[in-house]
């Protein structure tokens, strides 16, 4: 009835050169002709080769080879908290979530703070949060061009940037989501945590052998599980140098988060939502084929939202399921294929776990954290749980104390604890 309604989105002229992030792979949305709205729902380009220049010849290259490297210190060393001997970024060689060779941008930031320790200075993975759709919202474009008003607050906050650099230790930011701002898609992720570290590995840095520990809150929990969960599969080179990983308010079950973010019809959980479908979307493009005319149109107005936009979109009395072209959109076959292929479960974690999650959690219920911790401690990965208290917000806060401990025993050799019963 919505379909007889409002006609689809009108075709762009056929021939059209476009760039690789936004070229349709295979599949049924392709057969349904929808390469125009796909090419119209990738991130727009932002001015900055850097961030915006596909290279040639990725197929060439190993995953982790540096491609570029540039000097951000001017612009970023203001905003760590702590003296700072420079902030370098490096884009490299990776893969989407099909495997096909991409790459991805970091921002390495070495403190002034001499490392006095023994090995090289250890290096701490901060995966933001950043939960959005536009390449201006990344911590990597915000360290090239200064803070602006698409800044993710949650680029500093909780201040485990802060935290580390006063410590001596240096801190990886990956810009996680990828080149197409693939938002909450967790191999995509997990592949540009990974090959980041690859990247500096190899710069000559003095990183060589340096220990490392990953963290992540909230979106940034979603890089952070699949990276530790492709380490045995996609990096074992890594497998030795990784001590840990510390992920707190886990939305990493999208099945459970489709009964605590759709809910209700002023749900403020579900403008983010949408947002996390668009952001799977690009890397898993099939989806496009299980949405009507209205979903179809509005989509690209969505493409380069960031984090606050599109939370208060949330507001809008408008139930999801009407953006479908399925009965019963979130129990369909289709939803379940999509369920298990983001879950990624029954992988093992290739490192030490500590995962941690609001004990009265509404948008990001604890089951997720709970069913994670039963899920590793099964397949022999040391893991801590935590459930501090406090919602998402407040256990952020509340939750980073011990979590930081965790971090920092890790880096100075401690063995990780395994409370597994």
């Amino acid at each position: 009835m919505i379909d007889g309604m409002v006609p689809p989105p009108e075709s762009s002229p056929a021939g059209v050169v476009r760039a690789p992030v936004a070229q349709l792979p295979p599949g049924r949305a392709r057969d349904a002709g929808l390469g125009d709205l796909y090419a119209s729902v990738v991130p727009s380009d932002v001015g900055d080769p850097f961030f915006d220049l596909y290279p040639p010849g990725l197929a060439e290259q190993a995953p982790g080879a540096v491609l570029d490297r540039r000097d951000v210190t001017a612009t970023s060393a203001p905003f760590v908290g702590a003296p700072v001997e420079r902030v370098e970024q490096v884009k490299f060689r990776s893969e989407d979530a099909a495997g096909n060779p991409s790459f991805g941008t970091a921002s390495l930031i070495v403190p002034a703070t001499e490392w006095t320790g023994e090995g090289d200075r250890p290096v701490v993975v901060n995966n933001v949060p950043i939960d959005s759709l536009g390449r201006v919202c990344t911590p990597g474009y915000t360290m090239a061009h200064g803070v602006s008003i698409t800044t993710n607050p949650t680029d500093y906050i909780p201040p485990i940037t802060l935290l580390a650099a006063q410590r001596g230790y240096a801190v990886l930011v990956p810009d996680h989501e990828g080149p197409r701002m693939a938002y909450a898609e967790p191999t995509t992720a997990g592949h540009v945590v990974l090959d980041s570290l690859r990247a500096i590995r190899s710069m000559d840095e003095g990183f060589d052998d340096s220990p490392i520990v990953m963290t992540g809150y909230s979106g940034g929990a979603i890089a952070t599980n699949g990276a530790a969960k492709l380490i045995d599969s996609y990096a074992p080179d890594l497998k030795g140098a990784i001590r840990g990983a510390a992920l707190g308010g886990t939305p990493i079950d999208y099945e459970v988060l489709v009964r605590s973010m759709t809910g209700g019809l002023l749900n403020l959980g579900k403008g983010l939502f949408v947002a996390a479908g668009l952001g799977v979307a690009r890397e898993n493009p099939d989806i496009f084929t299980k949405v009507n005319n209205p979903a179809l149109r509005i989509a690209p107005a969505f493409r380069d939202l960031c984090v606050i936009p599109m939370a208060m979109l949330g507001g809008l009395p408008v139930p999801i399921e009407l953006l479908s072209n399925m009965g019963d959109p979130f129990n369909s076959e289709f939803a379940h294929e999509m369920y298990s292929k983001t879950g990624m479960k029954g992988i093992a974690y290739g490192t030490p776990m500590y995962v941690y999650n609001g004990a009265q959690e509404f948008w990001v219920p604890s089951e997720m954290a709970t069913d994670l911790y039963a899920e590793q401690c099964s397949l022999g990965t040391p893991a801590v749980l935590r459930l501090p208290a406090g919602e998402h917000l407040i256990a952020a806060l509340s939750g980073l104390p011990e979590t930081w401990d965790w971090i920092d025993q890790r880096l100075r050799g401690v063995l990780a604890p395994d409370e597994c019963g």
